[in-house]
């Protein structure tokens, strides 16, 4: 069956590469956005597989609770302590953060910067909850500049997701790379947007992400993916709307209707 990614950089494809043989699989979505565009968990949604998104803007929450009725939606942020933090919400993008340095970076730049307050939990406090008892086959992290934050609540002693993705800036100078590599996680690939990382005892699954996707990975962009031809929706309207014209010109050219006028018109040009 082909595979249909949403994902915006192919972190999908990588990713059901490696673990593609598991039944019924288990992520954890930190910074989920929306339930299809650019979603890493989409596709695995779709195969039958559910986890825990961790979502705090209300439309994007409602979303996921609305076409992700197996997953686990929880409306709040990943920190390293439980409270109520200050987050900074960008009306439909997945710029939002809980970085008020970001946030203001991101102002300056003329974006709509929303101040709201938002519960807090520790990502070890959602896996005792949702899967205490249950392997983590990948966790994305997706957090703007929070990502720091987001570790420090995590406890990698008893929980150990196989696969770690984070996005990550192009700077490349994190200062909480340490907080996977000395949990026993290795950098396996930087492909331009993502850091993906492997536990040790799953460093087996390593070949999966030495080589980028190419079409032996039986793949498809979704309608609408931003590398997708045609972009524009109403460039997709016109052309289908081309091509049922040419379709119907074709049926009519090889009608019997449309012979016998040539002929007559040859006829009559004869004459």
């Amino acid at each position: 069956m082909t595979f249909i990614s949403y994902a915006q950089n192919f972190e999908d494809i990588r990713l059901w590469r490696a673990l593609r043989y598991f039944e019924n699989g288990f992520y954890i979505d930190v910074g989920a956005n929306d339930p299809t565009h650019d979603s890493v968990t989409k596709a695995f949604y779709d195969r039958g597989w559910h986890g825990i998104n961790v979502e705090p803007v209300q439309n994007y929450h409602d979303a996921l609770r609305q076409q992700r009725p197996r997953d686990e939606t929880l409306q709040c942020i990943a920190s390293d302590q439980p409270g109520e933090v200050t987050f900074y919400s960008i009306p439909d993008t997945g710029l939002s953060t809980a970085d008020p340095a970001v946030a203001q970076e991101r102002k300056n730049l003329g974006m709509d910067v929303h101040s709201l307050t938002v519960k807090a939990r520790t990502l070890s406090s959602i896996c005792e909850e949702h899967a205490a008892d249950r392997p983590i086959h990948f966790l994305k992290i997706d957090v703007e500049g929070h990502e720091e934050t987001v570790l420090r609540g995590m406890d990698f002693n008893r929980f150990r997701p196989w696969i770690i993705l984070i996005e990550t800036p192009w700077e490349r100078d994190h200062t909480w790379e340490h907080l996977v590599t000395d949990a026993g996680y290795q950098n396996v690939l930087f492909d331009g947007l993502n850091s993906f990382f492997l536990a040790d005892e799953h460093l087996n699954l390593k070949p999966a992400f030495d080589l980028p996707p190419c079409n032996l990975d039986n793949f498809q962009l979704c309608k609408g993916h931003a590398l997708a031809h045609p972009v524009n929706p109403d460039l997709e309207t016109a052309l289908q709307r081309a091509e049922h014209a040419e379709a119907q010109l074709r049926a009519m050219q090889n009608s019997r209707a449309w012979r016998t006028v040539q002929k007559l018109r040859n006829v009559l040009r004869r004459a």
